[in-house]
């Protein structure tokens, strides 16, 4: 056997589970297989890498990712690691890395995992080809032309579902709901869900200030459910996304919520029942003005990220796995691989992070943009316009309040 064809290809998953993992996987160990070199996968993710365990590299063979294109979670399993003594157990993961004997390393997740590759990349001085390929349902990194990372289509589609079938039941029943959904950094899944669902209102992190009040969101969405009794319809479904609770104070979070943390130390903001304590906010603001409406909280989030992926997914991902394999064996390295306009297209790690905080840019939703205002149009929600004339009478005479007295109390959010 010649060297050539000794080098090894290895693939590991770091961040949360997101439906076409697998995709990427099966497609590029097809194609390293097919040009002549082996493949191991990193059982785990990156912390038995930091534990030091070089058993933790699993050969793969064709055989062992047929068919695995089409199924959800990750067939090598992820985890979030940013240990103790960071600095010290990266040289454990380095010198792990190289007990296995990687030439060409895959790396597939989010800002954090990209953070992992660049560091890795750099420290490795040239013996080890390290390239990148987005995953996150959360859609929060740059990607050219706007294109979504891999998950989000899925998750956004299996969300639709979820909630096209409550606001049914809302209707059903005569009642509101408040739906939490993942997208720490960003919106994009609560406003995507929302918008194609035709939910009530989306709310995101995106349109607030920081050091945001539990009153103001609470008051959103009150405002919500008083224009919609004005309209004769007692039901309704708001999507919010998670990251919102990022902007509330933590002293006055840790009021409500136990705040507990995931093993990069950051909170677990699935986990905050933000929902639950926005509800209670909402329900004690209507029965002080007389109106009795059943609230309902529910968060969606683990249910989307192992999914099996829809068909956009598996393309897509199959895409990657073929390009970052043929752009590390074409002699590249210290990239994230991207497909825009059926190209494959290397964007090289020093252009994705920002050198101020140190850390992978992150891709918001633009409120000034025609995405989120066409969004935004079709909200139920208070407008300016909701305070004057025939308009302010009507959504006054809903809460037993004079016309005044309901701009004192709202008019701030318009």
């Amino acid at each position: 056997m010649s060297k050539k064809s000794c080098e090894i290809v290895g693939i590991i998953v770091g961040g949360g589970p997101a439906p076409g993992i697998n995709g990427v996987i099966s497609s590029a160990v097809i194609e390293a297989v097919n040009e002549g070199k082996a493949v191991v996968g990193i059982m785990g993710g990156f912390k038995t890498l930091f534990e030091g365990n070089p058993d933790c590299a699993v050969p793969l063979t064709i055989n062992d990712i047929s068919m695995a294109h089409a199924q959800g979670g990750s067939i090598l399993r992820t985890s979030r690691e940013y240990p103790d003594k960071v600095k010290e157990k990266f040289r454990i993961l380095m010198s792990t890395l190289k007990k296995t004997g990687i030439k060409y390393l895959i790396t597939i997740g989010g800002e954090g995992t990209l953070f992992m590759a660049n560091w890795i990349e750099k420290e490795s001085r040239g013996a080890m080809s390290v390239a990148h390929v987005p995953k996150t349902i959360d859609n929060d990194i740059p990607l050219p032309g706007g294109n979504s990372t891999f998950g989000y289509q899925t998750a956004r589609h299996w969300g639709v579902a979820i909630v096209d079938n409550i606001m049914k039941d809302a209707k059903t029943t005569g009642r509101w709901y408040f739906i939490t959904t993942m997208g720490r950094h960003s919106g994009h899944l609560a406003l995507g869900i929302g918008k194609a669902a035709g939910a009530t209102i989306s709310l995101i992190s995106e349109e607030f200030e920081e050091k945001l009040s539990f009153k103001k969101v609470a008051d959103i969405l009150t405002g919500s459910i008083i224009k919609r009794l004005a309209m004769g319809r007692d039901y309704g479904v708001a999507v919010l996304a998670e990251g919102i609770a990022e902007k509330f104070d933590p002293g006055e979070l840790s009021q409500y919520e136990q705040l507990e943390k995931d093993e990069t130390g950051r909170v677990r903001l699935s986990e905050i029942q933000l929902g639950r304590i926005l509800k209670n906010f909402v329900r004690k603001t209507l029965e002080s003005m007389g109106i009795n409406i059943t609230v309902v909280d529910k968060n969606i989030g683990y249910e989307l990220r192992a999914a099996d992926p829809i068909p956009y997914d598996v393309e897509y991902t199959r895409n990657l796995g073929y390009g970052v394999v043929r752009y590390l064996l074409k002699g590249g390295t210290g990239s994230m691989i991207v497909f825009d306009e059926g190209r494959l297209r290397p964007i090289p790690f020093v252009e994705l992070m920002d050198y101020s905080t140190g850390k992978v840019r992150i891709k918001t939703v633009d409120v000034a943009s025609e995405t989120y205002e066409v969004g935004r149009k079709y909200m139920i929600r208070l407008e300016k316009e909701d305070f004057e004339g025939a308009k302010l009478e009507r959504l006054a005479r809903v809460v037993n309040l004079s016309p005044k007295e309901f701009q004192e109390r709202f008019g701030y959010l318009a």
